[in-house]
């Protein structure tokens, strides 16, 4: 998944308006202009389309994380490298942070828009890279959690 379509998905299902993006993404040291948001929330293809750089969605989603859990006394936002792309595994982890999601709360997620998961194939996405159960995130797997969200947040599956 691109990652403008994860910010789109996340900002639809969450209903966070224009102001609260902004305020997420200023929490984080990270101001951006009003502009700039509505150019990377766009669809692609549309006139004022501008790809979302992975370190700007790390960046929101550790604000996500401060305004949906509180800011931890003395972190800082986690600033990927140059060029260092954001794994799937790593959205899905701090989406659940945010949430404060339990793994009954995300298996039931994903069984709200048919698309179970066992809980050892749930545990593998939050292993450690380098263990010998870890499972890549699919951007199927991404994009139907986020649909699940959607569908518990709204009471609606994304159309986004």
């Amino acid at each position: 998944m691109i990652t403008n379509d994860v910010l789109r998905r996340v900002r639809y299902a969450l209903q966070l308006n224009d102001k609260k993006m902004l305020e997420i993404f200023a929490s984080v040291d990270n101001p951006i202009d009003e502009n700039y948001l509505h150019s990377i929330i766009a669809k692609e293809g549309e006139d004022n389309f501008v790809f979302c750089r992975d370190s700007l969605l790390s960046l929101f989603l550790d604000g996500l994380i401060d305004a949906k859990r509180g800011k931890k006394e003395g972190s800082s936002p986690i600033l990927l490298p140059a060029k260092a792309v954001i794994s799937n595994n790593d959205i899905l982890r701090k989406l659940r942070i945010a949430l404060n999601f339990k793994e009954e709360d995300m298996l039931a997620a994903l069984d709200s828009v048919e698309f179970p998961v066992s809980k050892a194939e749930l545990s593998a996405l939050f292993r450690k890279k380098d263990y010998r159960n870890y499972k890549v995130c699919g951007d199927q797997l991404l994009r139907n959690f986020l649909n699940g969200i959607t569908k518990r947040f709204r009471g609606t599956e994304s159309e986004v």
